[in-house]
């Protein structure tokens, strides 16, 4: 569909308020279909294929984190060459055999195959919807756009884990809850083909860039990479925190379901666990990413990890009563990850100019995603050597560790107060 003369290029919300819905309810999709596996997989690894390791039972979100993590990277450098809707579309279409895969996967080979192509399918069309968002609403509302970018997913994310509970309590583990995945990639798929794209929006942001683009400054993939991973220490400092929160998603994507089921509790149970968490996740960083624009992102960011530590604590002081343990961390953690995360997102835009900003959000999202491996991994290595408890107690050090390097590393460069 094109722009013509009497729909000009404008930054702002209000402005782009339809377009905006538009990628909101395609993320809405994008988390829904990640969902699917947050409450029923690693049960369908333990009791369907009977795998005994814990490691192995985690080898799916060690196969989703490392392809999204890569994919996240080599979005940033795509959208040079290509459309940003261009990219969310393919996105999609290589999503759509994972529903199908999960309910009837005749090994676990296919279930970690699957998670490969899930991966892609969310750095593709997570990474678009949120470059796309940012594109739209202009840098004084980077923080709220982020946000509402996140609590879409997120949101998603929870309702779809607490549903698959259900519906695998009442149905069992599959194929039902799996395939309702189905209507997720058949809606964000139609939606993406509608959307326009936002490289006019980009356009015009140069030109009203408050410093010119960089003449000298190498803006490729390789320097965006070493700029935001190391040589930054506020894009440092944003990408190591990404990271540790994330690899508290991957840890209690994989241990939680285990640990919860081990002290007695069903798998509603578990699912209300596992949906509450991101849930909260997602409809928090509404107020946070508005909190964001107002007060800066660091005191959200290092606020928010040592929320999340927190939340590690209590999942193991009460679990003798499991079922409070489960819910009062998730809490915590959902509360203290919606704090982090839109503010981490603006953070690092605040940071890059806009001919390197693709590139160096898809860096971040790759420390940030590399999480889910190294959150699979720790935990499994650690729960066969030392058992579950043990993976929570890393978790919690690991955060607080993460929190007092934001605190040391970040600093502020966002936009004046919007009015």
């Amino acid at each position: 569909m094109s722009r013509t003369a009497t729909s000009p290029v404008q930054l702002g919300l209000r402005e782009n308020r339809l377009q905006f819905t538009l990628l909101v309810i395609v993320n809405v999709c994008v988390g829904g279909l990640v969902g699917l596996e947050r409450t029923t997989v690693p049960l369908i690894g333990a009791r369907t294929f009977g795998l005994t390791s814990d490691l192995a039972v985690f080898s799916f979100i060690i196969a989703f984190g490392l392809t999204k993590a890569l994919t996240n990277l080599a979005a940033g450098a795509l959208t040079a060459r290509f459309r940003r809707k261009d990219l969310l579309v393919a996105g999609w279409l290589l999503g759509i055999p994972v529903p199908f895969a999960l309910a009837y996967a005749p090994s676990w080979g296919w279930i970690v195959a699957a998670n490969v192509l899930l991966g892609v399918n969310q750095g593709l069309t997570w990474s678009m919807t949120v470059n796309m968002k940012i594109d739209l609403v202009g840098p004084a509302r980077r923080g709220l756009a982020t946000g509402l970018n996140e609590a879409a997913g997120y949101t998603a994310v929870g309702a779809t884990a607490l549903l698959t509970g259900y519906l695998a309590t009442a149905y069992g583990l599959r194929p039902a809850p799996e395939l309702i995945g189905v209507v997720f990639v058949a809606a964000g798929l139609a939606l993406s083909l509608v959307v326009r794209d936002t490289a006019a929006h980009v356009a015009l942001e140069l030109t009203r860039h408050t410093q010119p683009a960089p003449a000298r400054e190498d803006t490729g993939l390789k320097a965006t990479f070493a700029r935001t991973s190391w040589h930054d220490r506020s894009l440092r400092g944003a990408s190591q925190a990404g990271l540790v929160n994330n690899l508290n998603d991957g840890l209690t994507w994989g241990v939680f379901p285990l640990l919860f089921t081990d002290h007695g509790l069903g798998i509603a149970a578990v699912g209300l666990i596992k949906g509450l968490y991101p849930i909260l996740w997602g409809l928090g960083q509404i107020p946070t990413g508005h909190l964001a624009d107002r007060v800066g992102r660091k005191p959200l960011v290092v606020t928010g990890m040592f929320v999340q530590a927190g939340g590690f604590v209590l999942a193991l002081a009460l679990l003798s009563r499991p079922l409070a343990a489960g819910l009062l961390s998730a809490v915590a953690l959902g509360l203290g990850t919606a704090m982090v995360y839109p503010a981490l997102i603006a953070s690092v835009s605040d940071h890059a100019h806009p001919t390197w900003r693709a590139n160096a959000l898809g860096t971040y999202r790759f420390w940030r995603d590399i999480g889910y491996a190294a959150g699979a991994l720790v935990a499994g290595v650690l729960a066969d050597a030392f058992g579950l408890n043990a993976t929570v107690v890393a978790a919690a050090v690991l955060t607080a560790g993460s929190g007092l390097l934001a605190a040391r590393w970040i600093t502020e460069r966002h936009p004046a107060r919007p009015r």
